[in-house]
């Protein structure tokens, strides 16, 4: 009886855990094969070469963290903040957010990667200020709590600091509320 062929989203996902744990310089065709117990040569089925497997990875990465999570979002509807906040914890995800900041080290170096992760991030922006632009006349204080909340949700988990009094799901909600509050811009 023939041996299943391993599928290519199996070469693509233990590409994307390597790059999470290692960075891109550990994906290795060799290495990913080991991994997966399989030979080599089922992977040039699939791709071309290793830039190849690279390409599509940060393909499944954006697709996985933008249009997965705008899906989702468009289904399950709810009101400004609780659509941002869903859409933190998808796209920064336990399992996304490893690989999200691997990319964001890698685009340190690479142009090609910088300007994947600057559409991405973009488009993500994006996702902000069409939920929160209805609430807030003044564009200047829009972006700067588009920005604001971007970042706490990319660095929230970073951030290793103690909370008196509080838990960290408290100052992270309360945080939130004050970023996405209608209240008077700032002069």
């Amino acid at each position: 009886m023939a041996t299943a062929r391993t599928p290519r989203q199996a070469w693509i996902d233990a590409g994307l855990r390597v790059l999470a744990e290692s960075g891109p310089d550990a994906v290795r065709i060799e290495s990913l094969a080991r991994d997966l117990r399989v030979s080599k040569g089922g992977f040039y089925g699939y791709f071309a070469d290793r830039n190849a497997l690279l390409t599509e990875m940060l393909n499944a990465w954006q697709q996985r963290s933008v249009d997965d999570v705008l899906e989702q979002l468009a289904r399950e509807g709810g009101d400004t903040l609780t659509k941002a906040t869903r859409a933190a914890h998808l796209t920064f995800a336990a399992d996304l957010l490893p690989i999200d900041l691997a990319i964001r080290s890698w685009a340190r170096r690479d142009p090609a990667v910088a300007a994947r992760l600057r559409h991405v991030d973009n488009q993500r922006m994006d996702l902000l200020r069409t939920t929160f632009g209805p609430h807030h006349a003044n564009k200047a204080d829009l972006e700067a709590r588009c920005l604001l909340a971007f970042a706490a949700a990319i660095a929230g988990d970073l951030i290793a600091v103690d909370h008196p009094e509080q838990t960290r799901a408290e100052v992270l909600n309360r945080a939130a509320r004050l970023l996405f509050s209608a209240s008077e811009t700032l002069t």
